[in-house]
């Protein structure tokens, strides 16, 4: 009976350790972009607070799913009339289309023994297409600070603004653009038992 009893354990545990559905930390989730401009610079702008959830399994990473939405109202340059334009109809036109969204389609294995190649979806400025994302991971493991099940990793990716509608000013401006993005997700469950505990404990 002992036997069986931790037999059933081990499966449960294996169950947990392999299989997880986590969720996007939006603090902790960001990137930056970059393009081209005339030439003579590479001005960059951030995104941040993104939200969405991870399907991954430790023993078959090449079986996980992601999906991600960004707030374009987040992007910031730190140059108020850029950010201003970024934002108006030239560009994003945040007010028309206020979030951008990834949602993965195919997962391979990078040549690196820790990177990932992810293929998805894109969509942005109410257009969508396909992306892929070079994926690195960087830690999966208990958080120290709160002991939820966390797992973390950078991606890259390189795009055609013009392929969104983005097109503006275009070729004098760079049409390419380069983004660096960071993440991190808590383990679902763990994480609302975490913010349950303390949220009671500030009553």
């Amino acid at each position: 009976m002992k036997f069986r009893i931790a037999v059933l354990a081990l499966s449960v545990m294996a169950v947990r350790a392999h299989a997880a559905t986590y969720t996007l930390e939006p603090n902790y989730t960001q990137g930056v972009f970059r393009w081209d401009h005339l030439g003579f610079s590479h001005p960059a702008a951030q995104f941040a607070q993104g939200s969405g959830t991870l399907e991954f399994d430790a023993m078959k990473p090449t079986m996980a799913s992601i999906t991600v939405t960004i707030p374009l109202s987040s992007i910031a340059s730190g140059v108020a009339d850029l950010d201003e334009h970024l934002k108006s109809e030239d560009f994003f036109d945040v007010a028309k289309f206020p979030t951008a969204t990834f949602a993965s389609t195919k997962v391979e294995q990078g040549m690196a023994k820790d990177g990932l190649k992810v293929s998805g979806n894109l969509t942005l400025h109410g257009v969508t297409r396909p992306v892929t994302l070079a994926v690195t991971l960087l830690k999966a493991g208990s958080n120290a600070r709160t002991g939820v099940p966390t797992i973390g990793f950078n991606a890259t990716a390189t795009l055609k603004r013009s392929d969104f509608g983005l097109g503006a000013f275009v070729p004098q401006v760079g049409d390419e653009i380069r983004i660096q993005m960071t993440t991190q997700a808590a383990e679902s469950t763990a994480q609302a038992a975490y913010l349950e505990k303390q949220k009671a404990e500030k009553k």
